[in-house]
């Protein structure tokens, strides 16, 4: 009974420092979700369509980064295993990239931006957060093969990524602001943030540990498969195929409406500083409903939890958009979206690595690194088609940051972001979710059998 006290508060400290990963993840993707084009747009003096343009441009390049990263976290060998090591070997570069990101030098001519703005988001998403995120989402199916435990860890992630998501949404306006509210300010907040970031990611390397061996690793074949046996693999596995495509609308919707609340907030409701009050109500209600989806999880299914998720955060859009944007009416759908968006956040990434399992159950081929890759490489393009879309729409509805009053043209354009498109991508989720079935039974018999082929290798 004693022994069993003290491994309950190490078993949570590892859920922690496994969390705080996504704390330091969304230190970066939260602030270019949610305030990188507002940035460019309104501090840098940069087109709204021209760095659109390149966000979606710069997805080719992504994409050929994370299958890249990918396989180099399936093929790492290191005293530290297989992702935890990127942790410390990324940390510094992270937050680094994240600060030159956010200092465009205002003295430049509009080409000569365009430039920096091409290096230093490439820089920042198909280098940096690559090398540090794909390694981290792999990190689930290596540190446990228990599906509830994938679970409870998920959900951890999610309570930190919100809470990272909370701290930028709350703080980084009122710091911006704090500096001297210029485009130099942007520079030293985010100085300050890269500072967390840091230390988040350390957090993660060194309170985790990488438990699971896939069994060609254990009987020495793992260096025989070849990429193209692995992307076979991937074709094969049609809940991983269920899954990318599921996350990359989920994550559409997250970064169109993410992108969108600070013109909602600044041109619609009167004043950008609401942004921090409508996210902070989303996000503190996300974390608060995050405590109770472990139960629901081990009543209902992974799969069932985040339809339900998806359904209620469909639903808190249709309720912001057509309710008359009252400040009550932001705080129901606020409420709504927050319950539904823990619901998704805390069961999505271990649905991913249960589909990690029943490749290596179907083909014999275990890809974790690749999987997640391509896994986040869908969440990348999520919000590169969002950027790019937002771009485009305040471009075409010619949004003007110099004007206190925008046009009743560009207005419903920004309704249009806010509203509209994140509920088409939250019905799209919903549909292509209905088939996954891989929880419960499925995944029980996945689990027993694979754990019965390592234990016939080891021995």
């Amino acid at each position: 009974m004693k022994e069993k006290r003290k491994l309950i508060p190490a078993v949570l400290f590892e859920r922690f420092c496994y969390g705080c990963g996504d704390f330091g993840c969304n230190i970066i993707y939260t602030a270019m979700s949610a305030f990188l084009l507002f940035y460019y747009t309104d501090y840098a003096g940069v087109s709204a369509a021209a760095v659109g343009t390149i966000m979606l441009i710069s997805r080719v390049f992504d994409g050929v980064s994370d299958i890249i990263m990918g396989t180099i976290v399936d093929r790492t060998r290191s005293k530290y295993g297989k992702a935890r090591v990127w942790m410390l070997r990324m940390c510094v570069p992270f937050a680094l990239a994240g600060i030159l990101l956010f200092s465009v030098p205002t003295s430049l001519g509009s080409t000569a931006k365009l430039v920096y703005v091409f290096i230093t988001y490439n820089l920042v998403s198909t280098v940096v957060y690559t090398a540090i995120n794909v390694p981290y989402s792999s990190l689930n199916a290596l540190m446990t093969q228990d599906p509830y435990e994938r679970s409870v860890l998920s959900i951890f992630r999610n309570l930190l990524a919100t809470a990272g998501t909370l701290l930028i949404n709350l703080v980084a306006l009122p710091l911006v602001e704090f500096f001297g509210d210029n485009a130099a300010a942007w520079t030293k907040t985010f100085a300050v943030l890269g500072v967390l970031a840091v230390v988040a990611f350390l957090l993660t390397f060194i309170g985790t540990k990488e438990r699971v061996h896939a069994v060609s690793e254990l009987n020495g074949e793992a260096e025989k498969i070849s990429f193209v046996d692995g992307i076979k693999a991937l074709f094969a596995n049609k809940y991983w195929i269920m899954m990318t495509c599921v996350l990359a609308f989920f994550f559409l919707y997250y970064a169109i409406n993410g992108g969108a609340t600070v013109y909602y907030a600044k041109d619609i409701l009167g004043d950008k500083n609401l942004v921090s009050t409508i996210n902070g109500i989303y996000n503190a209600v996300q974390i608060a409903a995050m405590f109770f989806i472990a139960g629901m999880v081990k009543k209902y299914g992974k799969r069932n939890v985040f339809s339900c998720g998806l359904i209620l955060t469909t639903i808190g859009m249709l309720v912001l958009e057509f309710g008359g944007g009252s400040m009550t009416v932001i705080l129901v759908s606020s409420l709504i979206r927050g319950v539904g968006n823990a619901c998704g956040g805390a069961t999505m990434w271990a649905m991913v690595s249960d589909t990690i399992d029943y490749g290596e159950w179907k083909t014999g081929i275990a890809a974790a690194g690749l999987i997640c890759s391509l896994a986040t490489f869908s969440m990348k393009v999520g919000g590169a088609l969002a950027s790019y879309g937002s771009g485009w729409l305040l471009d075409f509805a010619k949004y003007d940051p110099a004007l206190e009053v925008q046009s009743e043209f560009t207005q419903n354009f920004i309704h249009m972001a806010n509203g509209i498109l994140p509920i088409i991508c939250g019905i799209c989720a919903i549909l292509l979710i209905l088939p996954y079935n891989l929880d419960k039974k499925t995944s029980e018999t996945v689990r027993v059998e694979l754990e019965a082929r390592r234990a016939a290798t080891e021995a």
